[in-house]
């Protein structure tokens, strides 16, 4: 067996059990084929039963879950908590993300009330149905079926430790504060990597048995939430501007990436955790 090219572990884990909320720390979680267990299980929609998230309603970044046995458990500031049944929901429904429609569940009036009284907006919560196959681009998949809830496109997003240590050696050469992880929203921090290592390896091998095979499919494209700060809600764009001096990515246009998307190979039901060492071999 060839000597791995790069070898890292697992840092941090972190599930978003409602899409663009703020997201769960863990020791381990549970790989399905969707990706990390209750991973964009729910999502915040508007009248129309269109998608919303930190982009329009930056105070999402305020509301925090907690995962319990049965329950999760969101709280607010100057709301008393919400407890949502992991396995209950009230009617069918249909909405929208990135022009898509997608089968999912209400979860009903008091849930909607929650979120609209914190949000400023009328809104609803929904569930996204488990029938229902919404799968990753297979344009970037090459042509493998990889399917996901309501996350953005792909099943799972890696950011390595040192990608962001450059990033904030970088900001504080400009006189600006480091920043969290927690901005860039990966299910998976990897230690012991170069800087954007994750940009360059073919195929990430997991230790275990039976082993988990992940692959890097496309790089993720940024948005403005990053700019966002997850204790405040405030945005201002200090992030977005570094990131445009030095992560301009030609595989998109020039739009500026942080993090690589993911889809499992091979692993489906295995636990991922922290500590667990992880190799890879460039691929250029």
């Amino acid at each position: 067996m060839s000597i791995p090219e790069v070898t890292a572990r697992i840092e941090r884990l972190f599930v978003y059990p409602i899409k663009s909320c703020a997201g769960v720390e863990l020791r381990e979680a549970v790989l399905t084929e969707t990706g990390l267990d209750l991973d964009r299980a729910w999502m915040v929609v508007d009248e129309a039963g269109e998608f919303v998230t930190q982009r329009e309603l930056p105070r999402m970044a305020l509301i925090r879950p907690q995962l319990k046995l049965h329950e999760v458990v969101l709280r607010a500031p100057g709301m008393l908590a919400l407890h949502l049944q992991i396995d209950a929901v009230e009617e069918p429904a249909q909405v929208r993300i990135w022009g898509e429609a997608v089968s999912a569940y209400d979860m009903g009036p008091i849930a909607a009330q929650w979120f609209s009284d914190f949000l400023g907006r009328k809104l609803r919560l929904v569930r996204f149905d488990p029938d229902h196959r919404r799968l990753s681009s297979l344009k970037w998949t090459g042509g493998v079926e990889a399917p996901n809830q309501f996350s953005d496109g792909f099943p799972l997003l890696v950011v390595s430790q040192g990608s962001l240590d450059l990033l904030n050696e970088k900001l504080a050469a400009s006189g600006q504060a480091a920043v969290g992880v927690e901005r860039f929203r990966p299910n998976i921090v990897l230690s012991g990597m170069q800087a954007h290592d994750e940009d360059r390896v073919g195929m990430f091998e997991l230790a275990g048995e039976p082993p988990v095979r992940l692959q890097p499919v496309k790089p993720c494209k940024r948005c403005p939430i990053p700019d966002i700060d997850p204790a405040t809600g405030q945005s201002e764009p200090v992030v977005s501007a570094a990131l445009q001096r030095y992560r301009s990515n030609g595989r998109l246009g020039g739009a500026v990436s942080f993090g690589m998307n993911l889809i499992i190979a091979q692993g489906v039901d295995q636990t991922l955790k922290v500590g667990q060492a992880v190799a890879a071999d460039y691929q250029f």
